[in-house]
């Protein structure tokens, strides 16, 4: 277990995830770096050596395990690995997309990372063209770099998806598919071993698969990070609202971290329309449990589309008489018109600040003045090196520890000082 030197891990980036790959390479590499020195310092005391003569030593193993003659590099400084490899991507004129790997993934742990909601135009025969890809255009792209990964001996292939596609469709209420389920089953058939994704919609998918394993992380120590930057998050008259009872679960461990009081928010629905967008919704009426008079709100969810239900919530608790309401969101997808809708809501006063993570690519909505980004790319980099050197996810998939020693440095933080 080569800690140092993880030369055979891979990233792979599709079209659509090129942004958040290059943040996870980074990110990786900074771990590996910090690890090293860690495990030089602690080695050099143990057989007291010199930390140059300790350097040469893990240099020297990791040439001995190494499949070519010797990692390149000076033997006397840490050698970073060179984690992404290289791929081209053709499109045709006919729709049609090809992969090509350009350094080879033989035997190695790959990790493969596609944004299926990135609506940025995303870069093709070698950046003759830009196109602006659908779900489905993504995820065509994602099956063919799978493919050519396979064909070209990788050892194992992990999905990096921060956005688990068709994720809303998990429950047959009719004649419809269980589209969600089916897709990892088709990733599965294809050879995937694992995918990694953010704040799937119902825990329910994983219970779809034989043996692919689906990693669902949570952003709450990311987004709490962020709300304590923009609000005191040891306030007294700070309430937690659940925007709807799907939502109840994600907003009481909010709840429950925080310290701080649960309201729900009711909504009954005319299920014989369906909601277009953020101004033709299918909700009929709004009812509140709980008291939000005077108080700041905090409210989550793991994704916003068209955002009608979270704009007509602020509008009735405005109305109820909070003070300030703040928004968390996983997977910003702010789908159609909704930035618009949401700029509108901000400027007459509906709602303080939204919190969204990385995990979706945006340009445009980063220059919001109501917009916060939470970086997760971390987050994912983390679980990547736990996976790679079959350690514990635990750790970081219940985040709770976490997320109380923030809140104590938060806490001792906003303490005024003794003169």
């Amino acid at each position: 277990m080569n800690y140092s030197n993880p030369s055979n891990i891979g990233l792979i980036a599709c079209p659509g995830g090129e942004y958040f790959a290059d943040l996870m390479a980074k990110r990786l590499s900074t771990i590996y770096r910090r690890r090293f020195e860690r495990k030089t310092k602690v080695l050099a005391e143990h057989y007291n050596l010199s930390p140059a003569e300790t350097i040469r030593q893990i240099n020297f193993e990791a040439d001995i395990s190494a499949s070519m003659l010797f990692i390149p590099g000076d033997v006397n400084h840490y050698r970073g690995p060179r984690l992404k490899l290289q791929a081209r991507y053709s499109w045709f004129a006919n729709g049609e997309v090809k992969t090509e790997i350009l350094d080879s993934p033989r035997g190695k742990d790959i990790y493969i990372c596609q944004d299926v909601e990135n609506r940025l135009p995303c870069r093709f025969n070698e950046g003759a063209d830009y196109k602006s890809l659908s779900v489905n255009d993504h995820i065509f792209c994602l099956m063919t770099s799978i493919d050519a990964a396979i064909q070209a001996g990788a050892k194992r292939i992990t999905l990096v998806m921060p956005t688990y596609p068709y994720s809303r469709q998990h429950k047959k209420k009719g004649r419809e598919g269980l589209t969600a389920a089916r897709f990892g089953q088709i990733m599965e058939y294809y050879g995937v071993a694992r995918i990694i994704t953010l704040d799937v919609h119902s825990r329910e998918i994983e219970n779809c698969f034989n043996k692919l394993r689906l990693e669902n992380l949570h952003a709450s120590y990311q987004i709490i990070e962020k709300l304590a930057g923009i609000t005191n998050v040891n306030d007294e008259n700070l309430v937690v609202v659940s925007p709807d009872t799907g939502a109840v679960d994600r907003n009481k461990f909010y709840a429950s971290t925080l310290q701080k009081p649960l309201a729900l928010l009711y909504k009954e629905r005319d299920y014989s329309k369906v909601s277009r967008d953020a101004n033709n919704s299918n909700i009929t009426e709004m009812k509140l449990l709980g008291d939000v008079s005077g108080k700041t709100v905090f409210m989550a969810d793991d994704m916003l589309g068209t955002g009608g239900t979270m704009l007509k919530a602020m509008r009735f608790l405005k109305e109820q008489g909070a003070k300030q309401v703040i928004c968390a969101v996983s997977l910003p997808l702010f789908s159609g018109n909704a930035q618009e809708n949401f700029e509108k809501a901000y400027r007459e006063g509906h709602f303080f600040r939204i919190i969204g993570t990385n995990a979706v690519h945006h340009d445009e909505l980063l220059k919001r003045e109501w917009y916060i980004e939470a970086d997760v790319s971390t987050l994912f980099a983390q679980i990547i090196s736990l996976l790679h050197h079959n350690r514990s996810l635990s750790p970081m998939l219940d985040n709770r520890e976490m997320i109380v020693r923030k809140l104590k440095k938060t806490l001792s933080a906003q303490l005024p000082t003794d003169s």
